[in-house]
């Protein structure tokens, strides 16, 4: 689970008040950029997925790819794939970017059943997660 900050109580230098060390607001998460552990570059996240039910994150919403939102593919990621790189002030997926670009995704027009267990269970597989709805037990 991603919960460090840069030991301020903000992460990336934006306050969150009130958060203290183990919580991050939207707004610091929200066009934050994900890299690999090679440091490539894989895109940045354009929302968070929140399971209602349970009140956890499920998945960020990842775009990668396209100019100016033209041609660009969205992925969901697991938000346990995620690791907080505080120091970088950016997100880590270990995932080069072949794997990335041959993981499900989907356009901004046509999104898939997030809620849909079976999908989630095969997001989870490729990126070597477990469901987040495991790791609540």
């Amino acid at each position: 689970m991603i919960n460090e900050t840069n030991g301020t109580g903000s992460v990336f230098n934006k306050p969150i008040n009130g958060a203290g060390s183990r919580l991050i607001s939207f707004d610091s998460i929200e066009g934050s950029d994900i890299h690999n552990l090679q440091g490539d570059d894989l895109g940045d996240i354009k929302n968070l997925m929140l399971d209602i039910s349970t009140g956890h994150v499920a998945y960020v919403v990842l775009s990668f790819g396209g100019f100016f939102g033209l041609g660009e593919k969205l992925f969901a990621v697991p938000w346990n794939a995620l690791t907080l790189d505080a120091d970088q002030q950016r997100f880590t997926l270990n995932a080069d970017k072949e794997k990335l670009k041959n993981a499900p995704g989907f356009d901004k027009d046509n999104w898939p059943d997030m809620a849909d267990m079976d999908w989630g269970h095969q997001i989870h597989s490729y990126y070597g997660t477990k469901h987040y709805s495991e790791t609540l037990r």
